[in-house]
């Protein structure tokens, strides 16, 4: 079997983690495994030393995963595709640029032919989200999606989850990485306000279901709420569709759909929880039933670990297609 060399860079983080654990994981075909930083740090992950990313450190890799930051990533992934690397970056710097496809390969694995060096990761809450609706779409047509979320500390990276740890001890300390205390507490921002009274999080939902799915008139408006789990994030979802989709049809389509599993049964208690969902790959989808309000509507419940599917796990989805198209 062909082998590639893979640069991670972020590999201090939790999701730059996560990359290597699932690359161990899934088997993927590693010849030379790079860990980088932005630090110069003295540190070895199973005798591979941390490299300080320099303008070299890409010249022999073919595949890079990326989750440093915007900003790191708006400098670095340039320079790793001029030398032949292709970059599967998590960050949010490129998922708009419409020279870069923004992929997540339940949805439309197509997109990642388009490539001209670099490929976005979307965003956790919007992969969950899209991974549900695919099927849902493609039988019913979505005109409307009304979406809130519960979004675990953990996108928020590792400081956030050592800062709920610690506020669950001690209440009386006062945030850091939040604009409020986190434990025992739900905060309704995530990322900066904007000028429609919308957050960057949310805005980034409604434009990336539109560019992921491929079709702009699919209407999406969301509010994002920070809650005090440590990994998987949730969402209400709710749809409006151009045709009647019942209650079992959708759990057919759901039941079939790739990386989806069903847990529905109210009357048992059944349905997706993020502690039953962290640290699995699928993403969880229950309490489907119609809404009654309107003529084609449909409420979900989907629910997903944002650090491996959210992530790490569908950057890595993407370069196992990657591979394979060669």
């Amino acid at each position: 079997m062909k082998q590639y060399n893979v640069a991670i860079l972020g590999i201090r983080g939790a999701v730059g983690q996560e990359f290597y654990k699932i690359l161990k994981q899934r088997n993927f075909p590693v010849g030379k495994l790079r860990l980088l930083s932005t630090s110069d740090v003295n540190e070895k992950i199973d005798g591979i030393p941390i490299e300080k990313v320099n303008e070299y450190s890409f010249d022999d890799m073919q595949i890079g995963l990326f989750s440093p930051g915007a900003e790191i990533s708006r400098i670095w992934a340039p320079i790793a595709a001029k030398a032949g690397c292709v970059v599967i970056d998590n960050t949010s710097q490129f998922r708009m640029d419409k020279n870069v496809p923004l992929v997540v390969p339940e949805v439309n694995p197509k997109d990642i032919k388009k490539h001209h060096g670099i490929i976005a990761n979307p965003n956790c809450s919007t992969i969950q989200m899209v991974v549900a609706l695919k099927p849902l779409h493609d039988y019913a047509k979505i005109k409307r999606v009304v979406v809130s979320t519960y979004q675990s500390v953990s996108g928020a990276g590792s400081e956030a989850i050592v800062e709920l740890h610690q506020q669950s001890q001690n209440t009386d300390l006062p945030p850091k990485k939040f604009q409020h205390p986190i434990a025992f507490n739900l905060i309704p921002q995530i990322d900066v306000a904007l000028e429609n009274h919308y957050t960057k999080e949310e805005m980034k939902m409604v434009n990336e279901t539109q560019k992921i799915m491929g079709d702009k008139s699919i209407k999406v408006t969301a509010t994002c709420v920070r809650v005090p789990v440590f990994y998987a994030h949730s969402e209400s979802v709710n749809i409006e569709t151009s045709r009647k989709l019942t209650r079992a049809k959708a759990i057919a389509l759901l039941k079939k759909a790739p990386g989806v599993t069903v847990i529905d049964d109210l009357p048992k208690s059944q349905y997706p929880l993020p502690l039953h969902a962290a640290g699995k790959d699928d993403t969880f989808v229950g309490r489907i039933r119609e809404d009654e309000t309107i003529k084609n509507g449909l409420n979900l419940w989907i629910v997903s670990d944002n650090i491996r599917k959210g992530a790490a796990l569908n950057a890595i989805q993407i370069a196992e297609i990657l591979i394979k198209n060669e």
